[in-house]
């Protein structure tokens, strides 16, 4: 199996960083923003920079629409996972379109509504997984599993 873990650094990279007992023994690559938290974290690590800032920039979204082709293609993981941020939805929708399995979780941090990126890949992913059931009245979909951290 191979995977794709598609997120906004900082907590969002922390969040997909602490699913490692998943990934470890898996063929992966990441996707992220090319800051400095991102390059320590991800040393040793196959990692794909994206463009940034992408909270509601089209022009972030174009470019990483062509990035998300571009690495899905040369890449052909069978699963994307992303806790977000906007960077997600692209590879999302372009992954849905070449039969990726698509799951997404939602942040620990918004647990009474919903966020943006969480809005727009609710309708296509496999599996929508939330931390507290609390967020079960805005994702009904939604499995909880409970806190990561």
């Amino acid at each position: 199996m191979k995977v794709c873990l598609v997120g906004s650094s900082g907590g969002h990279l922390t969040h997909l960083y602490m699913l490692k007992p998943f990934w470890q023994n898996k063929d992966r690559f990441w996707v992220t923003f090319d800051k400095e938290d991102a390059r320590s974290k991800l040393k040793n690590e196959k990692m794909y920079g994206c463009y940034y800032p992408t909270n509601r920039s089209i022009k972030a979204l174009i470019k990483n629409t062509f990035l998300a082709i571009k690495v899905l293609r040369k890449e052909r993981p069978d699963v994307i996972i992303s806790s977000g941020a906007a960077v997600a939805v692209p590879f999302f929708y372009i992954g849905k379109l070449m039969g990726c399995k698509l799951v997404y979780i939602e942040v620990f941090d918004r647990f009474d509504k919903a966020t943006i990126t969480g809005r727009l890949v609710y309708p296509i992913v496999d599996k929508f997984i939330v931390q507290w059931e609390e967020q079960k009245k805005v994702y009904p979909k939604a499995i909880n599993l409970g806190s990561i951290f």
